[in-house]
């Protein structure tokens, strides 16, 4: 049987430690790396090859969703699966059109892991119970989300907005200029309505792209 590879990302190690043990009890899993952050993701997918890379959406800086669409820019045969405590229906969609191959929260059974790995790297797509559950009963309801409009980076730029990351960082955690983060700033703010910048972070918060504990009303360095 041909070893299926992985790369492990998620920013704790101990975590990492479960989850790497109980991937390899499984007959032909191998975690061939595990990294903690974006940035590392993207050069340890690049260095080892993964079947699959299994990774987090909350990591320090950028987060998973823009691991997956740098990843996916470099390579666009990669197979990545999401695996977050994220269960809100816009981070799962976002992360299919970042290039995601499946998506499973950390709330499932140990099972639905294992099955989404073998999926993903038998080049399926894999969504977990609880967010097709929650994807269906938003489009059910006719909800429509203001991240509706936004691709991936630009939904990635709101998070950190909204969590009171300054322009400048922003713009050296994403390799940009700090003028193409301040013109996405500006399209951001058109896209979804936003009438000033304290709205354009409740309106993150209603999205569920930051917790109202996280989020930062006063943006003015922004």
């Amino acid at each position: 049987m041909t070893s299926v590879r992985i790369l492990l990302v998620d920013d704790h190690p101990v975590v990492r430690e479960g989850y790497r043990r109980l991937l390899e009890r499984q007959a032909g899993f191998q975690v061939c790396a595990e990294v903690g952050d974006a940035k590392a993701a993207y050069c340890a997918y690049k260095d080892h090859r993964p079947d699959v890379a299994v990774m987090d959406i909350a990591l320090p800086g950028a987060s998973g969703l823009e691991a997956v669409r740098h990843i996916r820019q470099w390579d666009r045969d990669a197979r990545v699966l999401v695996f977050t405590m994220h269960a809100g229906p816009a981070f799962a969609l976002k992360a299919f059109e970042a290039g995601a191959s499946g998506y499973v929260t950390k709330g499932t059974e140990p099972e639905d892991l294992l099955s989404a790995v073998k999926t993903v790297a038998g080049g399926g797509r894999f969504l977990s119970e609880d967010i097709a559950r929650a994807v269906a009963a938003d489009r059910l309801a006719g909800s429509r989300s203001v991240v509706e409009h936004l691709g991936p980076r630009e939904t990635e730029i709101l998070r950190l907005l909204a969590s009171g990351i300054t322009s400048d960082a922003i713009a050296e955690l994403l390799n940009l200029s700090q003028k193409t983060i301040r013109n996405h700033h500006y399209a951001i703010k058109n896209k979804i309505g936003a009438k000033n910048d304290a709205h354009l972070v409740w309106l993150a918060v209603s999205a569920g792209l930051v917790s109202i504990a996280d989020a930062r009303f006063d943006v003015d360095h922004v």
